[in-house]
């Protein structure tokens, strides 16, 4: 390869020389011979076109040069060696190889490096502008190229032939495509061009025809690919047309044979089938005349029904009539009017069996209840006339006299008129029950039946299953094989449907005289009616008619229906109690009612709609609303008139220290485990015990108000009457939410906004009324996580959502208690600010300063020691400690006093020193760490 690329022009020195040579021996550059193509490459119909290369197809199994591969390293690395040789011939000739001395030939020159030097130094110019021109223009690929399959050779062939030839929708009729193909420009012989017009239509002609060689040749190409299938398909198709000719022979005799067994075997037999179809259509005439005839008597055997009040055997008449009607006499004219005429005789039996019904049911309900008690008009008469205040005479209406009874009058009557409602329930039911039992003794039956046919079904499947593998090929001219059987043959289910529709609702059926085959003959039997006596549980003997037409979903809508009507009966007591209720609360008598009497109505009426619900097993909202819209009611009067009493309470708090009595610190020790009740009447003489100073709550004393003691009842209260009347508890929560807040947020005004100065009229508000407010805000937050707990046990738990009034109710009551204990911090800081402010380091020793600040600081500590907590005490003082520390240190620095030992620092130390003894000296504050140091500035 290196010697193609040797330039055989001898090199120069001078540039000139070197440009003219370049281009000399270019000229004298054999072409680069490209590799051999690696796949074989298809005729193409020329001889000389095809490659004498090696083909990958053709010599992939026989060895040629190309195989040769030589792997350097292990040329030249013998592992059989014992040391590394220098000639790779031993790997081939063996260890037999004899290394000797090759003796140099006497016709070649000795060739050292200096041979090569002009050459080189030659080539290294050329050698600079050949990697430029790599870097500028990449050579092509040659070995890529060449390794191309010679499809693409024949892909790039036919890519010369213009695409307008290869579209499918190529026509020359089109003057586009024509002019396209066959430009005009190419004839136009006019002025002077002809000699060029000639030459541009024979070159026109000869692109044509190398097109149309093109062509031809990829065709032949790909044809001489298939002309092995071609030949092989040619070959097939005599093969098949021999099997076609040997198969319609055998189609032929098969034929043959099918007629002459059909004229043997089964033309005769067919003929039997037809005269056996011919003869059951002639029954089944018959029969159906027969029916029409039994039909034809429907209306007078109806009339003789209902004048014996038989309301059930006419109804099943009819509706017998009318399937038979709808599905064997479909059609037929002579009876197109009869179904309206059996309608209306169906709304005129309804009609008398509703009167009736009516009729019944007035009587059974108007009767006496149970006790001799009377109905529920006649109790509300005789209550009202038994009470001698109401005069009749002047209150005409019942309703106004009604309304003239006290509450202990009205709960009695309310009472009585609810047990007769139960009453007269239960009496609805036991009449219901008996129609239900009824029907549901005729669904069992029906289900029973059923049951026995698919039984009856399954025992004949076998036989059925023989029948059909017989008689598989009875089928003739269309007919069915169905129509082959006589009603004989029939399942037992279909033959007794068949005899039930031959009834005649007045007299027994007859059997056939004509015919005398027993197919034809009907089983008397069976077409009796059939009736079974069934007995409920209440003892009342029912009779069951074979021949009942109601299907089970009739049936299960008349049960559901029986169940509406007690519902409806349920629906009317409660309407009627809830009338009652609303005519007493007119004149808002339910709204004036105390707590006691609220909670014993309520208690009635849950009785009351539970019992009902028991009764009829569904809920009535309307009595239920009713009262939940008197509760609500209730709860509004309860909230606002406990609200109003809180309001005044606050508005004459004095914000003084008040006795405990024995009454409310045992209201407080009933509150155990989390459990919220009042204590209960104690029998017997009372014990008299004097009252407390504090109230103790789990062994913690809690300084309060009066307000606060009455506040915890009010909170009793509530949770109180959420157990008496559970469908409040939402309501209630949110009362006593808002009872809360407004107690918090009215106290804030009254004592931090300093309210009580205009309410009351006190002078100022002392720290003792603060810390006083505190411990009342602390007591109710302990409190509130019981209360929670409270209401959270008779919630829903989708209603748990509302609970989070409380955690913003606990949030309000620190942040007022913070603001508390801000305002104690803040009264001494003012004091702190108003003493350092004009503090001066000199003597005597303690200053004046100090004196008072310390007598400030223990009238503090007198205020709230016996209001607060020890550790509320202590954190207090240290907060106040902190902000004295703040003013005197800046003070300190105002006065250009430092921690150096001199005079004045040891006045200051002395000052200090009597303040930290005396507040440490103060109760509950020995162990306080004042740490004083930090009056100073730190030295950087």
């Amino acid at each position: 390869m290196a010697s193609s690329h040797r330039s055989s022009v001898p090199p120069s020195k001078s540039s000139d020389t070197f440009i003219k040579r370049e281009v000399d021996s270019a000229k004298r550059f054999r072409p680069v011979q490209s590799l051999p193509d690696v796949c074989p490459k298809e005729p193409t119909g020329d001889p000389n076109s095809l490659c004498d290369s090696p083909s990958l197809v053709a010599d992939q199994h026989r060895w040629t040069i190309y195989h040769s591969k030589v792997n350097l390293p292990a040329a030249l690395n013998d592992p059989r060696l014992t040391k590394r040789e220098s000639d790779f011939f031993t790997k081939t000739w063996g260890q037999d190889f004899v290394d000797i001395e090759v003796v140099p030939s006497l016709y070649l020159p000795q060739i050292s490096k200096e041979f090569f030097v002009t050459y080189q130094q030659d080539i290294v110019q050329r050698e600079k502008i050949h990697e430029r021109c790599k870097t500028v223009c990449p050579p092509k690929d040659t070995f890529d190229r060449t390794l191309l399959h010679t499809h693409d050779k024949s892909r790039t062939d036919l890519e010369q032939v213009s695409k307008i030839f290869l579209k499918p929708d190529f026509a020359l009729e089109d003057p586009l495509t024509f002019n396209a193909v066959l430009p005009w420009s190419h004839f136009n012989t006019a002025g002077g061009k002809g000699n060029r017009d000639a030459a541009s239509s024979k070159l026109l002609q000869e692109k044509l025809s190398h097109y149309l060689d093109i062509v031809e040749v990829n065709i032949a190409h790909q044809i001489s690919l298939r002309s092995e299938a071609f030949f092989h398909a040619m070959t097939s198709q005599h093969e098949l047309q021999d099997y076609l000719r040997k198969t319609s022979q055998a189609v032929k005799m098969l034929r043959d044979k099918i007629g002459q067994i059909d004229k043997v075997m089964c033309e005769g037999s067919l003929k039997v089938l037809r005269l056996s179809l011919t003869r059951n259509n002639c029954i089944k005439a018959y029969n159906k005349l027969k029916l029409m005839a039994t039909v034809h008597q429907t209306q007078p055997t109806v009339q003789l029904l209902l004048s014996t009040s038989e309301f059930a055997g006419a109804l099943d008449l009819i509706a017998t009539t009318q399937e038979v009607l709808q599905q064997e006499l479909q059609g037929i004219h002579s009876f197109r009017h009869l179904g309206s005429q059996l309608c209306e005789l169906e709304k005129l039996i309804d009609k008398m069996m509703i009167a009736e019904f009516s009729t019944y049911a007035h009587s059974d309900l108007n009767r006496p209840l149970e006790e001799e008690c009377q109905i529920l008009e006649e109790c509300v008469v005789n209550t009202v006339s038994q009470i001698e205040e109401i005069d009749t005479d002047v209150v005409v209406k019942l309703a106004d006299q009604m309304r003239m009874m006290n509450f202990p009058q009205w709960f009695d009557l309310l009472k009585d008129i609810f047990s007769n409602l139960i009453l007269f329930l239960k009496r609805i039911k036991a009449t219901l029950n008996v129609i239900r039992r009824v029907v549901l003794l005729v669904l069992d039956k029906n289900q029973r039946s059923k049951e026995l046919g698919d039984t009856s079904a399954q025992k004949n499947s076998a036989k059925d299953s023989t029948i059909d593998t017989e008689l598989v090929y009875l089928t003739h001219e269309g007919m069915f094989l169905s129509d082959a059987f006589s009603e004989g043959d029939l399942p037992p289910a279909a033959a007794y449907s068949a005899s039930q529709r031959n009834l005649s609702p007045d007299s027994e059926p007859s059997s056939s005289d004509s015919v005398s085959d027993p197919e034809c003959t009907t089983d008397s039997s069976s077409s009796k009616e059939q009736t079974s006596s069934s007995i409920t549980p209440g003892g009342i003997d029912i009779m069951i008619g074979e021949d009942i037409k109601l299907s089970e979903l009739e049936l299960g809508r008349l049960a559901n229906n029986i169940q509406d009507l007690l519902y409806s009966a349920s629906d009317i007591c409660h309407d009627r109690s809830v009338k009652f209720l609303m005519a007493r609360a007119k004149d808002g008598f339910l709204e004036k009612l105390n707590s006691t009497e609220f909670v014993a109505l309520s208690r009635l009426m849950e009785t009351f709609i539970l019992d009902t619900e028991q009764i009829c097993g569904r809920k009535s909202m309307s009595l239920r609303g009713a009262l939940q819209s008197q509760a609500n009611k209730f709860v509004n009067r309860f909230h606002e008139e406990r609200k109003t009493k809180l309001s005044l309470l606050l508005d004459n708090e004095r914000w003084k220290q008040a006795d405990v009595p024995a009454e409310f610190q045992d209201l407080v020790d009933s509150i155990s485990d989390g459990r919220i009740a009042l204590p209960g009447k104690k029998t017997g003489a009372p014990e008299e015990r004097k009252p407390t100073d504090f109230l103790v709550v789990d062994g913690q004393k809690y300084a309060v108000v009066g307000t606060v003691l009455l506040l915890i009842r009010i909170i009793l209260e509530y949770c109180q009457c959420v157990d008496s009347i559970p469908s409040i508890a939402t309501d209630m929560l949110t009362r006593l939410s808002d009872l809360l807040k407004y107690f918090n947020s009215r106290s804030c005004q009254l004592v931090l906004g300093a309210g009580a100065l205009q309410v009351v009229g006190l002078k100022t508000i002392t720290t003792k009324n603060l810390a006083l407010s505190s411990r009342c805000l602390q007591l109710i937050v302990h409190y509130i996580p019981v209360i929670r707990a409270h209401f959270e046990a008779r919630l829903q738990p989708k209603q748990f959502s509302m609970l989070r009034h409380f955690d913003h109710i606990t949030k309000d009551y620190h942040d007022h208690i913070a603001e508390i204990s801000a305002k104690l911090v803040a009264i001494m800081d003012s004091l702190f600010d108003k003493l350092l402010s004009k503090y001066e380091v000199k003597a005597p020793v303690p200053s004046t300063c100090f004196r008072n600040i310390c007598k400030q600081m223990a009238k503090m500590h007198e205020a709230i020691y016996d209001l607060l907590p020890e550790e509320q005490t202590q954190m207090l003082f240290l907060r106040i400690n902190a902000s004295y520390k703040l003013h005197l240190k800046r003070q300190l620095a105002h006065l250009n006093v430092v921690n150096d030992g001199g005079p004045q620092n040891g006045l200051v130390t002395a000052d200090v020193a009597f303040y930290t003894g005396n507040l440490q000296a103060l109760k509950g504050l020995q162990t306080l760490d004042l740490n004083m140091a930090e009056i100073w500035e730190q030295k950087r």
